[in-house]
């Protein structure tokens, strides 16, 4: 949960996605034209920028919420979830003519996913909104970026979090390219190998067990585009900082795997997220916030669902203590 004690310059804003997810459990996961079986359903509150907030909050971030649900039963559980989080959502719009979005997730035996996602009222987020909440803007500590809303309003938030001197946070995720002047606003980007290939012209990317020197031309690439602080996740293999304003030989470094017995891997990419937005309004460094957001990413995999996954700082803190 949030504290009153967080100073006021540690606010983060997220800025993004409110979605229901409709979530079917399955032995394995379905090929092209199959059907299958499952063994258990359930709808809870997701949607990446909601993920991300409940993490945060969670964390002891002190948390504030744009978006946009539909006047419906989703958008109510949504509104309520996020809210007894301790996330502000006093600026989710209700939109009348849409529903909330929703998220289609098969999960298998392996805590491994697939994922459909219908925008639903998200799509009908636009910088208005962002302008709309400019007061959140002024004083915080990091803004929270995804790609689950429109390209224009992820622009205007960036901008609007850039002239306010706040840290921009993007997580490169649905990928989709984009344009330059955004890369430029982003002052930390969070992709996942994938996407990292994906956004340097589909390069290889090294893999599990590669050394700091095989990551350097990575963080030169992302250098060349603008990119100087960049994190790169590796699911159960840890991630990467990979910093170019630090010194020589901080500039890559590698931030070893929590080993949990996964049960559930759908938004633990947000709680990685939430969680380096936390430590990072705390004034941590980007390589602190990457290890302790590796154990809170881990230890939301070790249950069902999202946010009701999301680990408290003091369950971090025991595990990286063992």
């Amino acid at each position: 949960m949030s504290t009153e004690a967080s100073a006021p310059e540690s606010r983060i804003v997220v800025v993004g996605s409110l979605n229901a997810d409709l979530t079917i459990y399955c032995d394995r996961l379905p090929q092209p034209g199959e059907t299958i079986h499952g063994n258990g359903f359930a709808v809870n509150p997701g949607g990446k920028g909601a993920n991300q907030a409940v993490a945060a909050s969670k964390l002891g971030g002190r948390v504030s919420l744009v978006g946009a649900v539909g006047e419906d039963p989703n958008g109510a559980l949504l509104l309520e979830s996020t809210a007894r989080a301790g996330v502000d959502v006093s600026h989710v719009r209700r939109a009348a003519a849409a529903a909330t979005g929703v998220a289609v997730i098969s999960v298998d035996a392996l805590g491994e996913n697939s994922i459909i996602i219908s925008a639903g009222a998200n799509g009908t987020l636009t910088p208005a909104d962002v302008e709309a909440a400019a007061d959140l803007f002024d004083g915080a500590a990091v803004v929270c970026l995804c790609l689950e809303v429109g390209l224009d309003t992820v622009a205007a938030a960036a901008q609007a979090a850039h002239d306010a001197g706040a840290t921009v946070l993007l997580n490169l995720s649905p990928y989709a390219e984009i344009p330059q002047a955004l890369a430029r606003l982003s002052d930390v980007l969070l992709v996942n190998a994938h996407e990292a290939s994906l956004f340097l012209g589909k390069v290889s990317v090294p893999g599990a067990g590669m050394d700091a020197g095989e990551w350097e031309p990575v963080r030169q690439q992302f250098a060349d585009r603008g990119l100087h602080r960049v994190l790169v996740t590796l699911g159960a293999h840890g991630s990467v900082v990979l910093d170019s304003q630090a010194a020589d030989a901080q500039r890559v470094t590698l931030i070893p795997p929590t080993k949990v017995v996964a049960v559930d891997t759908t938004g633990a990419g947000d709680a990685f997220t939430g969680a380096v937005a936390a430590r990072l309004a705390d004034g941590e460094s980007l390589t602190e916030a990457a290890a302790f957001a590796s154990v809170a990413a881990a230890l939301a995999a070790t249950k069902k669902g999202t946010q009701a996954a999301y680990p408290d700082a003091a369950d971090v803190n025991l595990l990286r203590s063992s």
